[in-house]
């Protein structure tokens, strides 16, 4: 099959760069030039996600997204500056942040369905679990089957933070999304060795920064309560009146991801 690490590299960059709905103004873009890693499909660390201390059970392996699959490809879309400075002020979440988010994740998916169909067409096969029918998402154990950001940790992109967020080389404020397929890519060599190993707070109990943001009180140095980031989010929806006037069905925050020093790097 014709295609290597490189190609497919540049296919998403140039993807990402040309895509008109990569834009919230002629001024504004959502999202900068992506990182892309690249992770072996029987990586051992895809068995470990299945702990409970991980994800749990419910997280599956890429072969039971794609029986012979042999690559698991994960990318990264930075927010662009203006869409992240528009976010650093206290309070509810900046208008261009949420329309980001939403927006952004329909260009996410568009990628994700044209990765899929590059692969195809030169002969291999290919599947995007988070826009498959069989992909789940417990809001009452806050897992899914297939997570991005655990995904990108294996294929080199990042570590996680103190808000679960994953910090790249980009930092963290942007969106992640995956394909799988059966075709050998060569991997990306981990710049780490440690879940953590970006975060300052948990290497050495500096920083922290994260933890004032949060308009929910969510995030401690224990790390992050997901049951109240949920509830101000998505239950006392604080968005509501913008969100529903630009007919989006969910809310957003992102201030953990903004205003820190792992927002647009590693610290």
């Amino acid at each position: 099959m014709n295609i290597s690490s490189e190609n497919l590299v540049e296919k998403i960059v140039s993807f990402v760069r040309q895509e008109e709905s990569n834009r919230l103004t002629p001024e504004i873009h959502i999202y900068d030039e992506p990182l892309v890693g690249f992770a072996q499909a029987r990586d051992p660390l895809f068995v470990e996600l299945k702990k409970e201390s991980v994800v749990g059970d419910v997280h599956r392996l890429p072969q039971e997204w794609l029986t012979d699959a042999g690559t698991v490809i994960s990318y990264f879309l930075p927010f662009s500056e203006k869409v992240r400075l528009s976010n650093h002020g206290r309070g509810l979440a900046s208008e261009e942040w949420l329309k980001g988010r939403y927006q952004g994740e329909g260009l996410n998916n568009k990628l994700r369905n044209f990765l899929a169909a590059e692969l195809t067409a030169v002969g291999g096969r290919a599947v995007a679990p988070a826009i498959e029918k069989d992909w789940l998402a417990d809001y009452q154990l806050f897992r899914s089957n297939w997570s991005e950001r655990h995904v990108a940790w294996i294929a080199g992109l990042g570590t996680f933070s103190l808000n679960r967020g994953l910090i790249t080389s980009r930092g963290m404020a942007g969106r992640f999304g995956s394909v799988v397929t059966n075709i050998e890519l060569t991997p990306t060599k981990r710049a780490y060795q440690s879940f953590f190993e970006y975060c300052p707070f948990l290497v050495d109990g500096s920083c922290g920064a994260c933890i004032e943001r949060c308009p929910a009180g969510a995030i401690s140095a224990c790390g992050k309560d997901k049951k109240k980031c949920h509830q101000y989010i998505f239950i006392d929806d604080p968005l509501a009146a913008v969100r529903i006037r630009h007919g989006y069905s969910g809310s957003a925050c992102g201030k953990c991801q903004t205003a820190v020093p792992c927002e647009w790097a590693i610290p």
